[in-house]
């Protein structure tokens, strides 16, 4: 009997006992892939923006303004107004707050990036507790009602979303904490998927730590190995989904550092080694290295061809020039714009392979490291 495949219908299969094959399909299947498509484009990458109310007003404080949902406002706008952006970044994670602000001119949030070409996306975890019986580690809350708040986020025009998971090699980890950070980011996956948001799939290995760059190896091995298995267990479609990966380093507190050739052949053979290349695109996060760590580091991984969009979804190392150079006042405020565009021009160039680091600053080499940092 010859073999026969539909989308979404039982198909007859050769063989002494006939069984069915059901094909996955969805409404939002042939958006998903155009979205993850759209965002992993050469040249461009995602600012990450997503920070909670009460980080954003950390970062907002260090420069001497106080935590209100007004500064939050006048903040984020400088980031989605800045001419230009879309030339470098194509997408940017929001936190909900944002998703449903409006600029002081009336115009909302989202509206501002897609003018621009840029992709509006969610945080939509609600965050780390403590994992019960484990190694002082943690796990991620927000599957309850998951599935509500992306519709939600859809209908207000977010069209990728984000979960961060966390794993720390300190801790051991667990396999209890693996294969809950794991399961947890497909169930995710699975449900925004079904409510028309690429998921970006971020479990986190925490800076955190004396370890060696191979014992980082073995653990981003692990969880990568962990989190495809569960994602396929639920179906998850990998053409329409992104992924979000720590780079393979040493710990921040490591006596031996690796170069940025070493990091690039650690972290490519990592994601050989897990990645399937249906995936479209690999937006690695900072995760505290300096402005000039994390875009040297992604030039190096662009040297040769790679199955996958091998791009950036940076926060602190967008950032942390742009809030130094702002500190909170209006004639400052240009220059703050230029200062982003400058370092999503860096990492364009670095996705591409083209990166020359000879006129930066010294204030990009600054460490962004923040132990225990919490989003």
């Amino acid at each position: 009997m010859a073999l026969s495949f539909k989308a979404g219908v039982a198909a007859p299969v050769a063989g002494s006992r006939a069984r069915s094959v059901v094909v996955r399909a969805t409404k939002y299947d042939e958006e998903l892939v155009a979205t993850a498509h759209k965002i992993a484009t050469a040249g461009r990458g995602i600012l990450a923006m997503d920070e909670s109310n009460a980080t954003c007003g950390k970062r907002l404080q260090s420069i001497g303004l106080e935590n209100t949902e007004d500064s939050r406002r006048t903040y984020r706008e400088l980031l989605v107004t800045t001419p230009g952006l879309g030339k470098y970044i194509s997408g940017a994670i929001m936190f909900e707050e944002t998703l449903f602000q409006k600029t002081s001119t009336g115009k909302r949030m989202t509206e501002c990036l897609t003018e621009q070409g840029i992709v509006p996306g969610i945080k939509v975890d609600k965050g780390l507790v403590p994992l019960a019986n484990s190694n002082g580690e943690s796990w991620c809350m927000g599957l309850d009602g998951l599935d509500t708040r992306c519709g939600d986020y859809y209908k207000a025009g977010a069209r990728f979303a984000k979960w961060r998971s966390v794993v720390s090699i300190p801790a051991g980890p667990s396999l209890i904490a693996l294969r809950d950070c794991a399961y947890g980011l497909a169930r995710y996956a699975a449900i925004a998927q079904n409510a028309g948001l690429v998921p970006i799939v971020e479990p986190e290995v925490l800076l955190d730590g004396e370890q060696d760059i191979d014992q980082c190896l073995e653990v981003q091995e692990a969880i990568w190995a962990e989190t495809f298995k569960y994602m396929a267990d639920n179906k998850v479609m990998f053409e329409g989904i992104l992924l979000k990966p720590a780079m393979v380093t040493p710990g921040a507190d490591a006596k031996v550092k690796s170069s940025p050739e070493t990091v690039a052949a650690y972290t490519l053979k990592m994601l050989r080694r897990r990645v399937p290349p249906a995936v479209p695109g690999i937006m690695f996060l900072s995760g505290g290295q300096s402005e000039l760590e994390a875009t040297l580091n992604l030039n190096a991984m662009n040297q040769s061809p790679n199955p996958w969009h091998v791009s950036f979804s940076y926060a602190r190392a967008l950032q942390n020039s742009v809030l130094k150079t702002w500190q909170g006042k209006p004639e400052n405020y240009k220059a703050a714009q230029e200062s982003l565009l400058q370092r999503a021009k860096a990492n364009s160039d670095a996705q591409l392979g083209k990166y020359d680091a000879s006129g930066e600053s010294a204030a990009a080499g600054e460490r962004t490291y923040e132990k225990g940092y919490k989003y």
